[in-house]
């Protein structure tokens, strides 16, 4: 069983064990019509384990009331119950390191160079203490004073070797974070945005956008599941790749290109007029078109591969999920008329 409800589920079952948990999970998910993917396998795997008493509450409510095992409740319940490492927590948890990182490397600096000045000044009082001639009692007291002033030398010496490796791990840490945020928001597969910031950034747009100032186009590879059965799921995989390469060749710098999910991704167009979406969707749709991809291995053509796209602007009072309809719609549309096309609303 998952050892709490922390950023990382730990398991620790023997292989005996988890086989055991197989077999119970695969009939529940074929029963309750749940698509066997990670997130919930992960669900039904520790609903098993009967060590989440929470998880398993929320799921035997979701079954009384005969709610569908969607992508939402899906995810809302891995989130409150597995793992709660969602990207809201972690930009919180980013944002609070990075101004304890700030905050921290400003007092070493200022530390650095005090220590710094008070080195060089010790420095140069020893030499005038080495040089003063004196005798008796003073001498010794003198000779004291310079021991100890070459000491607290060496002190600030090593105070200031350790406030610079300090410093050196803070900068480091600040590196991590940011590749940590990279991976958290980016598709494995295509280097795009994944749907989970692909939601927050239409979110963050919608509310920073006037209406008729944003556009978003929704693309749908056409036939994907034609090549995946012909070539194979590699294939299919490089094919997605490419079609996301060309939505970022032709996609203004200040677009966000995202996957939304298999072979569906889009464009989220801040400050840009309905038109030139477009032009841009045109230019993408033509692009597909006139390639002609090859298998690597033995250079057999895959035939023209082509995209439907629907685009949408901003209207007044939508919200994320009004204006991806309106996009999945004019998408929708453009698959009904012939596909290779792109319609907007």
């Amino acid at each position: 069983m998952s050892k709490g409800t922390t950023y990382i589920p730990i398991y620790d079952f023997s292989p005996s064990v988890n086989a055991g948990h197989l077999k119970q999970i695969l009939p529940l998910l074929v029963r309750h019509n749940v698509a066997a993917n990670p997130i919930n396998y992960a669900i039904w795997y520790d609903y098993v384990a009967g060590g989440n008493p929470t998880l398993n509450k929320a799921v035997d409510s979701l079954l009384s009331e005969n709610k569908a095992f969607d992508y939402d409740n899906s995810v809302e319940l891995y989130k409150s119950h597995i793992c709660n490492a969602s990207l809201e927590s972690f930009e919180q948890i980013n944002r609070q390191l990075h101004k304890v990182i700030e905050q921290a490397t400003s007092a070493i600096n200022e530390t650095y160079n005090k220590a710094e000045e008070t080195n060089d000044s010790f420095q140069k009082k020893s030499v005038i203490l080495e040089n003063f001639s004196a005798s008796g009692g003073l001498k010794t007291i003198l000779q004291e004073i310079i021991q100890e002033t070459k000491s607290l030398a060496m002190t600030s010496q090593a105070m200031q070797a350790k406030l610079t490796e300090a410093n050196q791990e803070m900068e480091q840490l600040r590196t991590e974070l940011a590749q940590a945020r990279q991976i958290a928001t980016t598709d494995g597969l295509t280097g795009l945005l994944n749907r989970r910031a692909f939601d927050m950034t239409l979110a963050e747009i919608i509310e920073q956008s006037e209406p008729d100032t944003a556009c978003l186009s929704m693309l749908d590879i056409d036939h994907f599941k034609r090549i995946n059965d012909t070539y194979g799921h590699t294939i299919g995989d490089n094919v997605i790749k490419y079609v996301a390469s060309l939505m970022k060749k032709h996609a203004e710098d200040h677009h966000h290109v995202a996957r939304y999910g298999g072979e569906e991704l889009a464009i989220i167009m801040p400050n840009t007029s309905h038109e030139k979406a477009v032009e841009i969707s045109e230019n993408i749709r033509n692009a597909m078109e006139t390639s002609r991809l090859q298998r690597k291995n033995d250079n057999q053509s895959l035939g023209k591969i082509t995209l439907s796209i629907g685009v949408a602007k901003l209207q007044a009072g939508d919200n994320p999920e009004t204006f991806i309809v309106r996009a999945d719609n004019a998408l929708y549309k453009a698959k009904q008329s012939g596909r290779n096309r792109v319609i907007h609303s």
